[in-house]
């Protein structure tokens, strides 16, 4: 499957489980009291068998075209961690993930699931907002000593400050499915309105900006 095809699809079932959910007119409100038209929850494909199917298999094909070298993947906690299970068993590659902070017991682990210097690795995120998470997991393992060849996600609202962060941090990443194609679709399956696409992509290129709720 193309790179087009796979975000059309990716974006249809997202949408049918309603993982990513719009709702321009009462919009929902994030922790930081930001508004938001959308929102996103993409632990629902792990209960959906034929949309986790497509998910895991697109992660696969993804990590296989985009980075080939890789010898490990690495889940982001906790979202993550599902899917870079599911995927490495697809691939018959190692994997183990990263707490958002190391255990204050035990062996005092940050990393689970062993690490070896040098190792190429791929982080596997479930959605990509403003990529603070993401650029966390991958300065750890490049602390620990890993090759940390890029991410592959789920979902990418494509904001401007996980774009920006993501550069800083030199590092790529590539979503399943975008904002964009996913508003798209959304209208063309009438789950919105077609007059509603702008006031979404408005929302996304400066989600400070509440104009969009008032057009």
């Amino acid at each position: 499957m193309n790179t087009e095809n796979i975000s059309r699809t990716i974006a249809k079932d997202l949408l049918s489980i309603q993982a990513v959910f719009f709702r321009p007119d009462e919009p929902f409100i994030w922790a930081s009291g930001i508004k938001s038209p959308v929102y996103c929850d993409n632990r629902l494909t792990l209960t959906a068998t034929e949309v986790r199917n497509d998910v895991e298999n697109a992660l696969a094909e993804t990590i296989k075209k985009e980075y080939p070298d890789a010898e490990a993947l690495m889940g982001t906690s906790t979202a993550g961690i599902a899917h870079a299970a599911i995927t490495a068993h697809i691939l018959g590659m190692p994997m183990g993930y990263v707490r958002s902070g190391a255990k204050d017991h035990g062996r005092g682990n940050q990393i689970e699931g062993r690490l070896e210097a040098g190792q190429k690795v791929v982080v596997v995120e479930d959605l990509i907002s403003t990529a603070g998470s993401a650029v966390e997991v991958v300065n750890v393992l490049r602390a620990a000593g890993a090759e940390v060849l890029g991410i592959v996600s789920i979902f990418t609202y494509g904001m401007k400050k996980g774009l920006d962060r993501l550069a800083e941090a030199d590092v790529k990443n590539v979503s399943l499915t975008n904002f964009d194609v996913i508003a798209e679709i959304a209208a063309q399956e009438n789950y919105i309105k077609q007059e509603d696409v702008e006031r979404l992509i408005a929302f996304r290129n400066n989600p400070s900006d509440e104009s969009w709720i008032r057009k």
